[in-house]
């Protein structure tokens, strides 16, 4: 049997919430409903921040209430506070997530406070989910690179995952936030990281600013990491990076798996249709380069059913 390698679908938090258009609810579970019947079986679907902040999240009460819920499907948001657990438990989110930085630097300027001050903050919000027996997982950002201070040492990294670990977060997903990364250094931060962890704890999260993630997550396989964070249609991007570049497209890191001989539960064909669906919706073109390969539709109506299956010519 092919070992099952776990992928956490965040475009529809991480992708949307960078958009600067505002996003229909309805699109939104309808971009849900198709990544659930392409076998994604873990999304983070909401954010629990104030929509003065991240307009582009509101709505994420209304989300929860309706997404499928089918089983063996995992709903997670992010909770920065007390004010979003309590919202997330509300509407039955299983995994909630905390968010740190591997840069002072990074820290400091987007909000404001050391990268211990802005752990302690979370302290609260990972005691209360799990007095709710709910899962908590932690994003670190800025692992490879920031886009203030250059290259951050792998022992930092550690650090910070290590304190997440300790202050009870079930899975650390380590980003690369800028995209700077490549194999080698992609190597160096994760051997730092398993001397303190286990790999079962960790997550990589890779955006593709320089064309890197694919090759990156290839190094992380070869350390024994065995979940992947991805966004359909490579939504999202940081705008402190070169280009602004999203995370790895979902459709080229199954493309890989499956080619590798790895099972990941998810139908290629049916994942890229839900890429297409989400790009029309954005008035985009597809932008995964599989999706182009495969022979995606010219063009796919938001409203189309999620039910439509069609599969490589």
């Amino acid at each position: 049997m092919s070992e099952f390698i776990k992928i956490v679908e965040v475009g529809p938090r991480d992708g949307l919430q960078n958009e600067k258009q505002p996003i229909d609810v309805d699109i939104k579970v309808g971009l849900v409903q198709r990544l659930v019947d392409a076998g994604v079986r873990y999304i983070e679907a909401a954010s629990f921040v104030s929509p003065r902040w991240v307009p582009q999240m509101a709505g994420s009460a209304e989300v929860l209430r309706r997404v499928p819920r089918v089983p063996g499907v995992h709903y997670s948001a992010l909770t920065p506070n007390l004010q979003g657990l309590e919202a997330a438990l509300a509407v039955g989110c299983e995994e909630v997530a905390v968010f740190g930085s591997a840069s002072e630097s990074f820290s400091q300027r987007n909000i404001n406070c050391s990268i211990r001050e802005s752990l302690a903050r979370f302290r609260a919000v990972i005691d209360g989910a799990r007095a709710h027996r709910v899962r908590v997982r932690a994003y670190v950002s800025c692992v490879l690179g920031c886009p203030y201070e250059g290259d951050i040492a792998p022992a930092k990294v550690a650090e910070v995952a290590l304190i997440l670990r300790e202050m009870g977060c079930d899975e650390i997903s380590l980003g690369d936030t800028i995209g700077r990364g490549n194999p080698n250094t992609t190597r160096r931060m994760l051997e730092a990281c398993l001397s303190v962890l286990p790999a079962s704890q960790l997550a990589g999260h890779y955006h593709d600013t320089y064309g890197m993630a694919i090759a990156n997550t290839v190094a992380s396989l070869d350390l024994g990491i065995r979940v992947f964070d991805s966004s359909v249609a490579g939504l999202g991007g940081c705008p402190y990076a070169v280009g602004a570049s999203g995370n790895v497209a979902t459709e080229e890191v199954v493309y890989l798996l499956h080619s590798l001989g790895y099972e990941t539960g998810i139908d290629l064909s049916q994942l890229i249709q839900a890429g297409a669906y989400i790009s029309a919706a954005l008035g985009r073109d597809v932008s995964s380069r599989v999706a182009r390969a495969w022979g995606h539709p010219a063009s796919l109506s938001p409203n189309q059913p999620a039910t439509t299956r069609w599969r490589r010519p």
